[in-house]
């Protein structure tokens, strides 16, 4: 069947009208609850979607490319094929694997993972690369384990996609990991205290004692401290005229004001040992540093912002005409 339509221009009638023709295909083969897998080139047949949805992905994203073969929509496969997919995993039995928070997704952006196969999955099924269909068709192999091990970020990125997967309690729709993203989500957003959140964590556990809650603000920022990109910490004078830091990182008082570093009153904190009440010196001030290398490369590792900051390169058309300002010779 010719497929050519699949490459032509996402504004011409005969593209959306071919589209319309493959969603009625679609959903009369292989729908489930409404939903099919979306082809477009960013759900790549992972996530499910209604009708409306995919066509609008389809519209503006266009089908990931070499999706000839519409076996995840109903197309028989040939022969030589069928083999390859194995016929116990049906559709229902992996569609458990996707997350409508596309909690995986979010987390590949923040590790560069994007490349990496999708380990979510049976570990007893890989990707075939005969089919370019966005990953979704599986043999059953015996994974061989690499000899080299993970660097850090790759540690990092699967100890979090095995967070993921972890329900915050049996049955429930949210897993530990989105629970405490959006529950910090919302304490950013309405500028909740650290105590406050905590004195909230404490209630849900009363009221939920089965729940894998976290006990405090603390403790919740241990679960996603890895995906964010962090800070420094940085002492410095109350008046904002030094920094303890490089050379005078050991200085106990401002060289302009002659100002402590700490503060004038110490606090008290009972430690366990026998020791009795220990004093603990606070700092006047603290300043934060966001370095800006790592926040440039999270731009580039996203997939929401790479294709914008990669425009100028990948799509401008270079004719010779004036067309936007980055054709100017300014």
């Amino acid at each position: 069947m010719d497929r050519t339509w699949m490459n032509f221009s996402r504004a011409s009638n005969e593209y959306q009208n071919r589209v319309q023709s493959f969603l009625d295909f679609a959903f009369h083969n292989s729908s489930q609850e409404n939903m099919i897998l979306c082809p477009c080139k960013k759900c790549g047949n992972i996530y499910w979607h209604y009708r409306e949805v995919v066509y609008e992905h389809l519209i503006v994203d266009g089908f990931i490319r070499g999706y000839k073969k519409w076996i995840f929509h109903g197309e028989c496969t040939p022969s030589g094929a069928s083999s390859m997919i194995n016929p116990s995993y049906p559709y229902s039995g992996y569609r458990q694997y996707v997350r409508e928070d596309d909690m995986e997704g979010m987390m590949r952006d923040a590790f560069n993972m994007q490349s990496e196969g999708f380990q979510s999955f049976p570990p007893n099924y890989v990707a075939s690369d005969d089919y370019n269909i966005g990953g979704n068709t599986f043999i059953e192999t015996k994974r061989s384990v690499p000899d080299a091990q993970p660097n850090e970020e790759a540690a990092k990125f699967y100890t979090l996609l095995g967070e993921m997967n972890e329900e915050l309690y049996e049955g429930s729709k949210f897993l530990k990991m989105s629970f405490c993203i959006r529950l910090f989500h919302l304490k950013c957003l309405e500028r909740w205290t650290g105590n406050s959140l905590t004195m909230l964590l404490e209630l849900l556990r009363e009221i939920f004692p089965f729940a894998k809650i976290s006990q405090s603000c603390k403790d919740m920022k241990k679960v996603i401290k890895d995906l964010g990109l962090g800070y420094n910490k940085i002492h410095s004078c109350p008046n904002d005229c030094m920094l303890y830091w490089g050379d005078r990182r050991n200085q106990q008082s401002c060289h302009v004001y002659s100002k402590s570093r700490w503060m004038n009153r110490d606090t008290e904190d009972v430690n366990e040992d026998e020791c009795g009440p220990q004093s603990i010196r606070k700092l006047n001030k603290i300043l934060r540093y966001f370095p800006l290398i790592p926040r440039l490369q999270r731009l580039f590792m996203s997939s929401k912002t790479i294709e914008f900051i990669t425009w100028h390169h990948d799509q401008r058309t270079d004719d010779g005409l004036l067309r936007h300002p980055a054709d100017s010779l300014a």
